[in-house]
């Protein structure tokens, strides 16, 4: 900021946060933040208006590093990004209000209008840009978390191994069910796979395909595939889209499924 405004903003800093001070309790009722007790949450103000005020003889480019660093510390804690941008605002308007309290002269108050402008803008750009690109890379890594887990093999008898798939199938999932199903195979040396269908909800051309290709994969490294999981409702929708699977063989549960497993690992189970 331009010294002169630095000045001012130095001789008028109590009247500026009693002023501010007031406008961030209102933030806290539009931003639901009603959970967080009044004592944190005046503190968080006092340390956040403090901050900002110290930081008015930086320029824009300092001024978006230190911002950052005290908005990830609280973000990561649970704190909005709403309560920081709009607190920046709320800086802006009380710096323009008393400003303009004090002075009569229009054009020296335009450009301190524009000025703050300025300042504000560029650190609350900072702020967002920071924040979405932050929870762009959680939700990237939750996604793919969500994908190692979303197509497990797992080995519920020496031969017989069960990959329960659950929820919609796109082209990214069938390709890491293909992955994880025959590196599964190979690593239990599976003879018969049991793919569990079951919590798939719609079983259309595209899911068809993908399954087929990985029955296919199966058998072209030793194994037997068995398509587990066979709704009525999808068996008809199967019949009606004219989908040919009678490569490889296909049961109605998940027990008749490890039946037929034990017969073609010539296993059986008996009650004792």
């Amino acid at each position: 900021m331009q010294p002169y405004l630095v000045s001012f903003v130095s001789r008028k800093r109590e009247e500026i946060l009693e002023k501010w001070d007031g406008q961030l309790k209102a933030i806290r009722e539009e931003n639901y933040l009603d959970s967080i007790s009044d004592s944190v949450y005046e503190n968080t103000n006092q340390t956040f208006m403090n901050y900002i005020v110290s930081m008015v003889n930086l320029g824009s480019a300092e001024a978006k590093v230190k911002i950052s660093e005290l908005a990830d510390e609280y973000i990561q804690s649970g704190w909005p990004l709403a309560y920081f941008t709009q607190g920046l605002q709320a800086f802006r308007r009380v710096i323009i209000d008393v400003y303009s309290s004090n002075s009569a002269n229009m054009e020296e108050f335009m450009d301190v209008f524009y000025e703050l402008e300025e300042w504000t803008s560029g650190i609350i750009n900072q702020l967002v840009s920071d924040y979405s690109g932050s929870w762009e890379n959680i939700f990237e890594m939750q996604k793919l978390s969500l994908l190692e887990l979303s197509a497990p093999l797992i080995p519920v008898f020496e031969g017989v191994t069960v990959m329960p798939l659950i929820g919609t199938i796109d082209t990214a999932r069938a390709k890491l069910i293909m992955e994880n199903l025959l590196e599964g195979v190979i690593e239990h040396r599976s003879q018969v796979v049991l793919i569990d269908i079951t919590g798939v909800p719609v079983v259309d051309t595209m899911v068809a395909h993908h399954v087929i290709q990985a029955s296919e994969a199966v058998r072209l490294v030793g194994s037997t595939c068995i398509l587990v999981g066979i709704r009525p409702e999808i068996a008809q929708t199967i019949v009606n889209l004219g989908i040919d699977l009678s490569e490889f063989p296909t049961k109605s549960t998940l027990k008749k499924g490890i039946e037929t497993a034990f017969e073609l690992v010539n296993k059986k189970v008996v009650d004792l």
